[in-house]
Formats: C-alpha cells, sequence, structure tokens
C-alpha cells in the first residue's frame, strides 16, 4: 500500500477533485449552452435527409450487433455454456444501458443481475465483464494510436498542441496495444490474481479477435457521425475527434458523455463547420446510437424480467 492510499482522508479528496472537476465542466456546458443558437441548430436537426438518417441508423445497428458479440469471446475464453443469443441479449442490454447511464449501471450491474440469473457463478460473470471491457479499449489503443500516427488531427491553429505531439501519443497507444499481443503470444506467466479474481491470459487468436472486433466498432461508430456530417469533414479527423471525445467522456464520468461529446466535437471542428451543423450532426447520433437503443434495451430488460419473476414462482 502506497503513503497515499494509505491515508484515511485520501479518498475523500480523490472524491472531492471527482466532484470538483465534474462541476466545473456542468458550469462550463451551461455558460456554452446560453450562447447557442438553438434555432439554427433545430433547423440543422430537420435538414438532415432521410437517407441520410437511415444509412447513419444502419451503421449504429451495426455497431450494437457487433458490440453484442464482445461478451461470446468472454463465453469462449471461460467456457460456460449459455446460449448465444442470450449472451448477445445481455450484451446489447447492457451496453445501451451503459452508454446511457454509466458503466457501473450498464456495464457491470445489469451483467451481474442477468448472467446471475442465468445461474452464472460470480467469478465467471467477473472474468466475462473484465474481458469484454479490455475488448473494447484494446481496439480502442491500436486504432487511435494507428490514426493518431498516420493521419494526426488538423488542430485548431489555437491549440499548443501540435500533430508531432500527436503522433507521439499514437505511437505509445500501438506500443500499448502491440505489447498485450506480445504477452498473449509469448509471455511464460499466462495468469495473475488481482484483488482475489484469476486472470488468465487470452491465446493469440483470442486477442486478435478482440482487437478486431473493438476496431471495427470504434469504426463503425465514427462511420455514422461522418454520416451524419454529409462527408463536410474527412472520415479520419472525425474518427480521431469520436476517439478523443470518448476518454474525455470516461474522465469526467457524466452520463452518457451528455454535452462533452458535443463540446469536443466543437472545440476541434467549430474552425470547419458551423457550430450549428456539428450540433445538430450529434444530436441525429445521440437519437439514433444512445436513445432508440435504450427504448429497444428497455423493452428486452423488461420482458427478462417477468420471464424470471414467472420461474421463480413456478419453482
Amino acid at each position: 500500500m502506497s503513503v497515499l492510499t494509505g491515508k484515511p482522508w485520501w479518498p475523500w479528496v480523490k472524491r472531492s477533485a471527482g466532484l470538483a472537476f465534474l462541476a466545473l465542466v456542468a458550469v462550463l456546458l451551461v455558460k456554452y449552452a446560453r450562447g447557442v443558437d438553438w434555432g439554427e441548430v433545430r433547423q440543422s436537426v430537420l435538414a438532415l435527409p432521410r437517407g441520410v438518417l437511415w444509412l447513419a441508423g444502419a451503421l449504429c445497428l451495426a455497431s450494437h450487433v457487433l458490440y453484442s458479440c464482445f461478451d461470446l469471446v468472454g463465453r469462449r475464453y471461460t467456457g460456460h455454456r449459455l446460449p448465444v443469443r442470450k449472451v448477445m441479449q445481455i450484451n446489447f442490454i447492457s451496453y445501451a444501458f451503459n452508454l446511457n447511464f454509466g458503466s457501473l449501471v450498464g456495464g457491470v450491474a445489469f451483467r451481474y443481475r442477468m448472467y446471475s440469473q442465468l445461474g452464472l457463478a460470480y467469478a465467471t460473470i467477473t472474468r466475462v465483464l473484465t474481458l469484454s471491457m479490455l475488448t473494447n479499449w484494446l481496439g480502442y489503443l491500436l486504432l487511435a494510436g494507428a490514426v493518431f500516427t498516420v493521419a494526426p488531427l488538423d488542430l485548431p491553429p489555437d491549440w499548443k498542441v501540435d500533430s508531432d505531439g500527436l503522433r507521439l501519443l499514437g505511437v505509445a497507444l500501438v506500443a500499448a496495444a502491440l505489447a498485450y499481443l506480445l504477452l498473449c503470444g509469448w509471455s511464460s506467466r499466462r495468469s495473475w490474481t488481482i484483488r482475489g479474481h484469476e486472470l488468465i491470459l487470452p491465446r493469440p487468436r483470442m486477442a486478435l479477435l478482440q482487437l478486431a472486433l473493438s476496431c471495427a466498432n470504434w469504426m463503425l461508430m465514427a462511420a455514422a457521425v461522418y454520416m451524419l456530417l454529409q462527408g463536410k469533414v474527412p472520415y479520419p479527423s472525425v474518427l480521431s475527434v469520436l476517439l478523443i471525445a470518448a476518454v474525455a467522456g470516461v474522465i469526467t464520468h457524466v452520463p452518457a458523455g451528455l454535452g462533452v461529446l458535443e463540446g469536443v466535437f466543437i472545440a476541434l471542428l467549430s474552425h470547419r463547420l458551423p457550430e450549428a451543423t456539428l450540433l445538430g450532426a450529434l444530436l441525429g447520433y445521440r437519437a439514433l446510437y444512445y436513445i432508440a437503443p435504450l427504448f429497444v434495451a428497455g423493452l428486452l430488460y423488461l420482458t427478462v424480467e417477468v420471464r424470471a419473476r414467472k420461474q421463480t414462482r413456478v419453482a
């Protein structure tokens, strides 16, 4: 135990700092929102062509279906025998709630509840959950690293960080992803125990599958935003900004990254497009990628709970 973490006041310091940061973000978002011409934003949303909305919706659907396969990697990894359909259903529900309410509610609580109802042990659920989260962020590391290195974002002129800084960050991210692959392929030690849970390194094929699934998912998400922007910003730039916004949302702990996603896009792309155009596209993205799946996931979850209660009464 370190000196800092051993102090009884240290958790309160961390919690207070997190709340202060969250409050600062909220104040800045409110201050910014007051200066937005929401009439122009509304017109920008209404001006989105139906064909664009349908194509963006199809990309969002493909992303959710692909993410629903992440727990199938965990199914193979742990060897549990739950049906594929059930696993994908739980993965979809937890992801939709995760996007809108945060990882503790969606990614963790929903998985433990639904998997335990189907008879999985907590240790098995923990391993499935850990591998799914690892899959998501491993692909992020590789993809963000590659994009930042090969096609660094054209940052606004008043930013202190330049393309060389992004390239250095990109190299570091790619190195981290490759280090994981090397561990999976050549490490003589295959398992570690962390907080009482044994973590076993996947085989190289599974590690490559993790990276492929995650990279494809992040690219589909960016493609949906690119489609809603109607090609007015190059796809690599949209992908870069989305990847930066994802980390910003995790850091701020704002549910659904509300306002954070929009703030990052405006900060990095407002020198290319009007703010109303950006906000209109991002509101369309929220409706298609966050709200619509949440509605479907809510109905599915109610169905799961009703069936579980019926089975309990019969038993």
